[in-house]
């Protein structure tokens, strides 16, 4: 004689209770209400004084969970999301995004121990060199081992070096070319916000992911040049300079 044959596994409830929807979403319930607070969250179904969330709330916890992982910030994840409710693919919008917070940098990271490190800058690279190549982002710490964040860089600041600029002057001009440079990439950013972003209706994401790409590498060539004819124009005058002291020197 044939049984049926019941399966023991539950059937997910159809909605969910704050707390239900924390555990079954793997977050603290401090966390949905900071999400509600933000926007990322909808509202649930009221029933009294009871919050009532769908499978649909915790389909958005767990996209939220995953954008999180991949490195988007809430603030990413709320206009993303705000996106997707507005008609546009999420797909779409993803890969605006991508486009835009892909790292411009091509520089190659270095690792390698301290002792090394330590090796090219004799007797220069004392604790607090490492502390201010740290806060500048130069360096990356990880127990006896450090990582550089460039190749070329390491190798540009070793020659200067062992041609007798002390390593604390090089790391002050990092820091104010740091600077320099934010303040030119923030122009940039607001050059392409204002006049590239803002042209592109909601169906035209992939020509502005597109127009993207191509802006990326003219960005870099006009920095490089630029930085290029200011130190022409600098050594000149520099040089110039000298041999006109040497000059006065010998009469």
């Amino acid at each position: 004689m044939l049984t049926d044959v019941t399966d023991d596994v539950p059937e997910p409830p159809a909605e969910y209770r704050l707390g239900e929807l924390a555990e079954a979403a793997g977050v603290p319930v401090r966390t949905l209400r900071y999400y509600q607070e933000r926007k990322l969250l909808p509202p649930p179904r009221r029933v009294g004084r009871i919050g009532l969330y769908s499978a649909e709330h915790l389909a958005r916890l767990r996209m939220i969970a995953n954008l999180l992982e991949r490195g988007h910030t809430l603030e990413g994840i709320r206009e993303l999301l705000a996106a997707w409710e507005e008609g546009r693919g999420i797909a779409a919008v993803l890969g605006v995004e991508k486009a835009v917070t892909a790292p411009w940098s091509t520089e190659t990271p270095v690792t390698m121990p301290l002792a090394e490190l330590a090796a090219l800058f004799p007797g220069e690279l004392d604790p607090g060199a490492v502390e201010r190549a740290v806060e500048l982002g130069i360096l990356r710490v990880d127990g006896d081992r450090v990582t550089h964040w460039s190749r070329r860089q390491l190798d540009a600041s070793v020659a200067l070096v062992r041609a007798g600029v002390p390593l604390a002057e090089v790391l002050e001009v990092s820091r104010d070319l740091q600077r320099a440079m934010d303040d030119l990439a923030a122009r940039f950013v607001g050059l392409i916000t204002r006049h590239v972003v803002g042209t592109f209706a909601a169906d035209g994401l992939d020509a502005l992911e597109e127009t993207l790409a191509e802006l990326r590498p003219g960005a870099q060539v006009s920095v490089e040049a630029g930085f290029a004819r200011s130190m022409d124009r600098q050594v000149r005058t520099a040089i110039e300079k000298v041999l006109a002291d040497l000059a006065e020197s010998r009469e």
